[in-house]
């Protein structure tokens, strides 16, 4: 009864709330400092007041104080600056350093942080996700402290006059919907719109978490069936983007929808809310939405439909697949085109506006809307088209390069070839490491070089369209990537738009010689494709093309390629690889009874005969060639092939440490929020926090583990990494036979979960407080940014001491160091 009692008031104070006199409160002056850091597409970081303030020799800001500089000996000062009549501080200083805020609390309470055009920011030394975008999305609950509390907001570069606007909000409740975030689908008049999917944001700023409740969504003044779905656990203090689901039933004409959204226990409605839905005629461009295997959240993707009436060619339609560009919508980019006669148009979102440039996540996104597309169009499999503008561009060149086969044709337009060479908001992957560390961990960034991988463009047609007078991403990419196709390529087509600027109109996508060459182009049958040139620096990114696929490596992430020529019988393959350990080669189109040879790397020819039940050979190299057995799913493969980043793919949950020191705890589980929260806002995404007690293997079944913490703080490390080579202790870090002491070191690494074949463990480690401070950098959410299997290093790579990282590397194939 005291329990029921105590969890009514708690309702009650949620639903009431406690109104405090200051509703809203605006920061005007502060102090800037900069360049002081340097973050970017890398695993290398520069921070020295990070490094101060970690080790607290961090003295309180004053104008005209010290910084440090990016350059050892070096210093910054401390400069006044006052924002403008719209809230804003902007300028020239606002430039990859830090923005020092202050606020006096009467009371200890709590509050909202709301920042926008930041990386990230220290809230008394907390960290919290950066509004990247500068959308104003970013809430954040805090907790403010008694006296005075300091906000240091990381700033980035300032891009065209935009500044960094930074409130407090004290709302009226402590738990509420903000729907400023929300992924919606439309409601298409004349279907059953019974069964539709959308997401919020639901802020939670007390002091509890939020379980057990329910998003009721239902049409407003409509009586019809509500529609229910439960919300995850929302740990105290934090936000989570939280799905519903919705029973538009049938709409028959184009007018407003208004969705009535409550937040509900099991006896109260905590909050409400209301969202409006757009309504689209059959044959109009339109959004779609579906839960993502990568996370289980809301996604979308926009749909330019097929012009249906009686001169509509017969069968089944092409697909276009139009990836966009920096800070466009799908639905812009799908509205960006006529619709055809001839085929449909499908543009996902890469997560997000800028989200991960097409790589890592956004690629990701792109399958799956992708393989959406197919089930949900039934496309003509040999017209399929890939084509997109500006950052789009970068993804048609890089998902033309990575995934061949799976295209007639590539059209990339006003695109940048690589990330080495156009960085854009998150910067440049370098291209020339200092040394044999900082090589290793660029390895890892070897997937994103399309110059690397240009021989798979052989695959399709390309054509290339760019404004001869683009002042953002200039024309000589394009004339590179033609001067690189030039020797070797038989089909492609170029073509400089005169006076075409970046975006010269619609017509720099929807451009009618492009969509012509599109039309001439399809998707040869495999039975007729007998030469394969592939390239890869990752077999689980993509492992190969057609009838021939590269299982495992000899060098984790280095490229490995393969030079196949099959005749026209099948009864001979002959070719030459590099870096490959394990090749499969698909047979199910040769005869059962025939003999195939098999001749690679000049060695002797291996003779296979195919037996009825045999669709596969499977081709090891040790010292030469043989055929063997398909590898176990427990090694490297095209399945799970280790960096340390691939943890985070297969619906990711956070595990916090609650076993060490009150201040490991306290970092662990901030740490983990400030990932969530960074997830959240650059990926559109939502994920599970778990503390480890509560942690049980089992009931999450092939997901992605996030490990916070060492084997001393972290209840699941035990269970998790009892196997692993790599052991993280108070004051010791065990890495095979090599041992390093210390309370600084801190360590990245990822390990095989043992009770899955495809998921994986990434580990977020260090020996002491100020070694977990130190792997709080969270650059690794950036598109592109390269994590090998493993990396350990310790707190004075802060300071830009590259002799701080101690080892990086791979597994080799059995998941043992090399």
């Amino acid at each position: 009864m005291h329990l029921r009692r105590t969890l009514l008031l708690w309702i009650l104070l949620l639903t009431c709330g406690l109104l405090p006199a200051q509703q809203r409160y605006q920061f005007t002056q502060g102090l800037i400092s900069g360049p002081s850091h340097q973050y970017g597409r890398q695993a290398l970081f520069t921070d020295p007041l990070a490094w101060q303030l970690y080790t607290g020799t961090m003295p309180t800001p004053v104008e005209g104080g010290s910084v440090p500089a990016l350059k050892p000996g070096e210093t910054n000062n401390w400069q006044a600056i006052k924002a403008d009549s719209a809230g804003m501080f902007k300028g020239r200083v606002i430039n990859n350093g830090y923005l020092y805020l202050t606020y006096e609390s009467p009371k200890e309470t709590t509050a909202v942080l709301n920042i926008s055009g930041h990386q990230m920011v220290y809230v008394n030394g907390v960290p919290h996700a950066g509004d990247v975008y500068r959308y104003g999305w970013m809430y954040a609950p805090i907790t403010l402290k008694k006296g005075l509390n300091q906000f240091l907001v990381r700033t980035a570069r300032s891009f065209g006059g935009q500044g960094i606007q930074a409130q407090l909000l004290f709302p009226e409740k402590p738990v509420y919907i903000s729907t400023a975030d929300s992924t919606l689908p439309f409601i298409i008049t004349g279907q059953k719109n019974d069964s539709l999917l959308g997401a919020v944001v639901i802020v939670n700023a007390s002091s509890r978490a939020l379980k057990n409740y329910t998003l009721l969504a239902g049409i407003t003044g409509d009586p019809s069936d509500k529609a229910y779905m439960e919300v995850p656990e929302i740990p105290a203090m934090s936000t989570r983007k939280v799905a519903f689901k919705l029973n538009a039933g049938y709409i028959p004409k184009k007018r407003t929808i208004n969705c009535t959204l409550d937040l509900r226990t099991s006896l109260f409605t905590v909050a409400t809310n209301t969202i409006t839905l757009q309504v689209a005629d059959p044959g109009e461009h339109y959004s779609s939405t579906f839960i993502s295997d990568m996370d289980g959240s809301v996604q979308y993707y926009s749909v330019s439909p097929q012009v249906k009436d009686d001169n509509t060619p017969k069968g089944a339609p092409a697909l276009f697949f139009s990836v966009h560009g920096a800070e466009v919508q799908a639905i812009n980019q799908a509205r960006a085109y006529q619709q055809k006669d001839w085929g449909v148009l499908v543009a996902p979102t890469n997560r997000r506006p800028r989200g991960f440039n097409w790589e890592d996540w956004g690629r990701l996104d792109a399958l799956e809307v992708l393989n959406i597309a197919k089930q949900t169009f039934s496309p003509d499999p040999t017209k399929i088209y890939l084509t997109g503008h500006s950052m789009g561009g970068h993804g048609s060149w890089f998902l033309g390069a990575t995934y061949p086969g799976n295209w007639a044709a590539v059209a990339p337009c006003s695109g940048y070839p690589t990330l080495l060479g156009y960085g854009s908001a998150d910067g440049l992957i370098p291209d020339s490491p200092k040394n044999d560390v900082e090589r290793i961990l660029l390895r890892a960034s070897n997937q994103s070089n399309v110059i690397k991988l240009a021989n798979n463009y052989k695959a399709a047609g390309i054509y290339i369209l760019h404004g001869d007078s683009d002042k953002v991403v200039s024309v000589n990419y394009a004339r590179q990537m033609k001067q690189v196709l030039a020797g070797f390529h038989a089909d492609y087509s170029y073509y400089e738009y005169p006076g075409g600027e970046h975006w010269y109109g619609n017509q720099c996508v929807d451009w009618p010689p492009l969509f012509q060459f599109l039309k001439w182009h399809t998707i040869i049958a495999d039975s007729l494709y007998n030469n394969i040139d592939f390239t890869t620096a990752s077999p689980a990114i993509s492992s190969g093309m057609r009838w021939a696929h590269i299982l495992q490596q000899q060098q984790s992430l280095e490229y490995s390629r393969i030079q196949l020529h099959r005749n026209a019988d099948r009864h001979t393959i002959t070719g030459t690889t590099a870096n490959v350990q394990t090749l499969a080669i698909n047979v199910a189109d040769l005869p059962a009874g025939e003999a195939l040879s098999i001749a690679l790397d000049n060695e002797t020819p291996l003779s296979f005969t195919r037996k009825a039940t045999d669709t596969i050979v499977y081709l090891h190299h040790t010292s030469q060639w043989a055929i063997g057995a398909v590898p176990s799913a427990k090694e490297k493969g095209p399945q799970r092939n280790g960096t340390f980043k691939e943890g985070f793919n297969h619906r990711m949950v956070f595990v916090y440490g609650t076993t060490g020191t009150k201040e490991e705890n306290e970092w662990a589980f901030n740490k983990a929020r400030y990932d969530a929260e960074t997830w959240y806002y650059r990926g559109n995404g939502a994920v599970d926090l778990v503390a480890d007690k509560d942690f049980k293997p089992a009931a999450y079944p092939d997901r992605g583990i996030i490990l916070y913490g060492h084997a001393g703080s972290n209840k699941a490390w035990a269970s998790l990494l009892q196997h692993c080579p790599i052991q993280v202790s108070k004051g010791q870090i065990q890495a095979g036979k090599q041992q390093y002491t210390g309370d600084a070191l801190a360590a990245y690494f990822t390990w095989p979960r043992e009770d899955s074949e495809t998921a994986s463990i990434a580990v977020i480690s260090g020996t002491g407080l100020l070694g977990m401070h130190a792997a709080e950098a969270n650059q690794y959410f950036a598109g592109g940014s390269g994590f090998p299997d493993y990396m350990i290093f310790t707190a004075d790579l802060l300071k830009g001491d590259i002799s701080a990282m101690k080892t990086a590397g791979f597994y080799n194939n059995q998941w043992e160091l090399e």
